[in-house]
């Protein structure tokens, strides 16, 4: 089986830093991982590498088999398969529609279509009849979901979150852990970070964990290969 995303040979620094150094790591097709690691173990750089937003310094990307060639048009392809939220999403003034339909927008998708598809997203995360509320009414843990409506909308292959349940009330953690364990199961393969280490057993899915920047499970050696079938 071809892994969706495959990276090889992963070197990246931030000045003499080392962020990330590891061989081998694939990531499957409607799987879940949770990624952990302390802080400052490279999660986020891992998640923005997988996103194709941040190039190594060294190494290879494969997304679908398909070597990633950064700086061509190629990529900008690409990369309407991959969303990644970050852990303080962003939002535009103005109504939850016209947030999450943002990408929509870019993509110049019809607005009956859009219409439908913005329900939807809103529904998943639990938010049905919000459309029209404005953003500002929200509490912490309803923007937090908007904004993962707002890349679920996009139907991506590969979903990668940011320490999303990071700080969030017990309500909308509940709401996002069960969305996460479903997704898969429609196509989506999704790569979580947290702290939780046992996250992972609790949401049945597979660890990737980071120490320093280099990968260490416990079925591969530290830096080593790390590959999840």
């Amino acid at each position: 089986m071809t892994p969706l995303v495959r990276l090889t040979g992963i070197e990246k620094r931030y000045g003499a830093r080392v962020a990330l150094q590891f061989d081998e790591l694939e990531i499957y097709s409607s799987r879940l991982y949770l990624l952990t690691g302390p802080n400052g173990s490279g999660k986020s750089t891992l998640l923005n590498v997988a996103a194709l937003l941040l190039r190594p310094e060294r190494g290879e990307v494969l997304f679908a088999g398909e070597a990633v060639g950064w700086g061509t048009r190629q990529l900008q392809s690409l990369r309407r398969h991959v969303t990644l939220v970050h852990q303080s999403p962003y939002l535009f003034a103005g109504t939850v529609a016209a947030n999450v339909g943002f990408g929509l927008r870019a993509r110049h998708t019809p607005s009956a279509e859009a219409r439908a598809a913005i329900a939807r997203a809103l529904e998943l995360v639990s938010l049905a009849g919000f459309d029209l509320r404005n953003i500002r009414q929200l509490s912490g843990g309803e923007a937090r979901r908007v904004a993962l409506a707002r890349a679920l909308v996009l139907e991506p292959q590969l979903l990668l979150l940011d320490e999303p349940l990071a700080n969030l009330d017990e309500a909308s953690a509940a709401i996002m852990e069960r969305l996460v364990t479903h997704l898969p199961a429609q196509g989506t393969s999704v790569v979580m970070s947290t702290h939780d280490r046992d996250q992972a057993a609790r949401l049945s899915g597979k660890a990737i964990g980071l120490i320093d920047g280099r990968l260490a499970n416990g079925i591969s050696r530290l830096g080593t290969k790390a590959g999840f079938a």
